[in-house]
């Protein structure tokens, strides 16, 4: 038998394997770190590097601007150098004001986060999911699973979410439009572009009340113009050509009350969402049940409503996602075919509060028939 020498060899000089080649777009997202709100899940636009969010569906905003803008540009033309002239020059000062303060109100709830959740990571939907009964068929979608909470010894149902696969919170709902759950969710408002929430709540309610003070006041003082105006034995038809936005009559009221729902809302610590259902006035109940959320003081909800402080944003939008996350994201949008666009279909009218705000809009869209008809 030959003896055998063995010699022991370095491992550094061992050939190493030569890894694949990595697809270039791996390398260039791993260069340049994303960040969230590029993969956001939900349907919504992210303006000046995820500072600023909106609906997806959100091309009424600039209408509402627009609208709001020539109202108020043709109260300083037409009424504003007679009211200055015969009354007081603070006319143009208080109308600017409050101008001012309800497109900002206005802007602040439109680029706000109402109060998005983040939707579960796999491990959370996971281990939600092992919690949960999954007996039955795989392609039969179980019905709407729930979970009770003791809130103000009033039991109150949690709803399972299939789409951000967690519970959600007391008070939040699924909006279908955005495809987010929002806390304290009031309603979906086209005219603002965005969810109402938990966190721009006050800020839509600081703008349609800014917006009613504005729309009284142009109305007030298109009167006055009107009666000084009739005074001068000129007659009404010629006062007409001097101030046609008389129309705002008709969209002052509407404007008032969406102001005086909200302000019952605020007083009682509602939600539009909860009031329409009835969820606490028996309406969708066998029994008549208490709001758990109220204090039983109005001052009290109010000051819980507008006066709290802000709570932050849970999304965290403007963070960077992790490499394996973005790694793993990258890969899949490379090998899995982008999903069909899926077209929404929204069932039933819209509510009193999406109806409300183009009344206030009517004095500019008709304004040229009315001027019209009264040089003629």
């Amino acid at each position: 038998m030959n003896n055998c020498e063995y010699q022991q060899i370095e491992p550094l000089s061992l050939p190493t394997p030569t890894p694949p080649p990595r697809p270039a777009a791996v390398e260039e997202e791993e260069e340049k770190a994303r960040r969230k709100w590029e993969v956001f899940p939900g349907k919504n636009r992210f303006y000046c590097d995820g500072r600023f969010i909106v609906a997806q569906q959100s091309g009424v905003l600039p209408l509402t601007l627009g609208l709001i803008l020539v109202t108020t540009v043709l109260f300083f033309v037409f009424d504003c150098p007679f009211l200055v002239k015969h009354l007081t020059v603070f006319i143009p000062a208080i109308g600017g004001v409050l101008f001012v303060f309800a497109v900002i109100s206005l802007l602040q709830t439109s680029f706000t986060d109402p109060g998005i959740l983040p939707r579960a990571t796999p491990d959370e939907a996971a281990y939600i999911e092992k919690q949960i009964d999954n007996s039955g068929s795989s392609t039969y979608r179980l019905p709407p699973r729930t979970k009770e909470v003791v809130i103000n010894q009033q039991v109150v149902k949690l709803k399972y979410c299939f789409t951000c696969k967690m519970f959600r919170p007391p008070r939040t709902s699924h909006c279908s439009l955005c495809d987010n759950c929002v806390e304290r969710f009031d309603h979906h408002c086209p005219w603002v572009g965005n969810c109402v929430g938990k966190r721009n709540y006050r800020f839509f309610y600081t703008f349609i009340v800014s917006l009613s003070f504005l729309t009284a006041f142009v109305f007030g003082c298109v009167a006055t113009h009107l009666a000084l105006r009739a005074q001068g034995g000129r007659g009404l038809i010629f006062a007409l050509q001097e101030s046609p936005l008389v129309i705002c009559f008709f969209s002052v009221w509407s404007i008032l009350g969406l102001s005086g729902f909200h302000t019952y809302l605020v007083a009682s610590n509602l939600t539009t969402n909860e009031d329409i259902k009835g969820s606490w006035s028996g309406k969708s109940e066998a029994e008549d049940t208490g709001n758990p959320y109220s204090y039983n003081n109005i001052l009290t909800n109010c000051c819980s409503v507008l006066c709290g402080p802000m709570p932050p944003s849970l999304i965290d939008r403007r963070g960077f996602v992790p490499v394996e996350q973005s790694s793993q994201t990258v890969s899949m949008e490379m090998v899995l075919p982008m999903p069909a666009a899926k077209e929404i279909k929204v069932v039933g009218g819209p509510t009193p509060s999406q109806l409300a705000p183009i009344l206030c809009l009517l004095p500019v869209l008709t304004l040229a028939v009315v001027y019209g008809v009264t040089l003629s």
